[in-house]
């Protein structure tokens, strides 16, 4: 199951955003995923140093609101990229930062939730998710094996046996030697559920091996074309090496 990541890559234009469904659609992704906040849900309007991106990073220096503010999908857009891509025939749905934006989503019905890397210690938000009963998919990015072994709890504690965890680096880029992609098998292992493979690294490499590991699901964000203004191009996919990714995968 392979997912394309819109993230910032609308580089702020519904028409871009539209567009790159479109070209998803085209290359053969299974899906299309977006990402519900904006910059109030997820941090404070503040340039003290604590808010400052450092760590040698794609966007050191900025403040973090900087960032979600310009990352961010408006969700008025959602709506008409829900009803689009569904035109198209195509899945679509998002990671929710707050309670609040799964309550927003639910109206469109998504065929099911994401929860990022970073979302995976807010428990609360883990088990408001899990328990719409659609599967829930959780990037283990910055997890500890006690904090993974916490969500699966959590999500069967609510009902909810659809949970596919993603084997994740959280480094943007992600380097090649970093991935450990041999944890894979033993997630499944461990934890008796679907795994799969988020990725961040350059080019396609990474996701074949993970599928040749096991992986069953593999999200990459996907971008039309690199000139477009976004946070997240620099590890994006273009249509034509998405489509290779889609190839070699399958």
């Amino acid at each position: 199951y392979i997912i394309a990541e819109l993230s910032a890559n609308h580089g702020n234009g519904i028409k871009v955003a539209l567009e790159t469904i479109k070209a998803a659609k085209e290359v053969g992704a299974d899906a299309v995923k977006l990402q519900t906040y904006t910059a109030d849900t997820l941090t404070l309007n503040s340039k003290r140093d604590d808010f400052i991106i450092k760590g040698n990073t794609l966007w050191d220096g900025k403040s973090l609101y900087e960032l979600y503010q310009k990352a961010h999908t408006p969700w008025e857009w959602h709506k008409e990229l829900f009803s689009f891509a569904r035109s198209l025939d195509m899945e679509i749905f998002s990671s929710p930062f707050s309670k609040e934006a799964v309550d927003f989503l639910e109206q469109f019905n998504p065929v099911a939730y994401k929860i990022a890397s970073f979302e995976i210690t807010d428990y609360e938000l883990i088990k408001y998710t899990a328990s719409k009963q659609k599967p829930i998919i959780i990037s283990t990015g910055i997890a500890t094996i006690c904090d993974i072994e916490e969500v699966v709890k959590i999500c069967r504690s609510v009902g909810n046996e659809n949970i596919i965890l993603l084997k994740c680096t959280s480094a943007y880029p992600a380097p090649l030697e970093e991935m450990n992609l041999v944890t894979i098998k033993n997630i499944k292992e461990t934890f008796g559920v679907e795994v799969g493979f988020s990725d961040h690294t350059l080019g396609i490499t990474a996701p074949i091996i993970a599928t040749t590991l096991g992986a069953r699901v593999i999200e990459k964000h996907f971008i039309l074309d690199k000139s477009i203004n976004s946070a997240d191009k620099e590890f994006s996919l273009t249509p034509d090496e998405f489509s290779q990714m889609v190839k070699a995968v399958r």
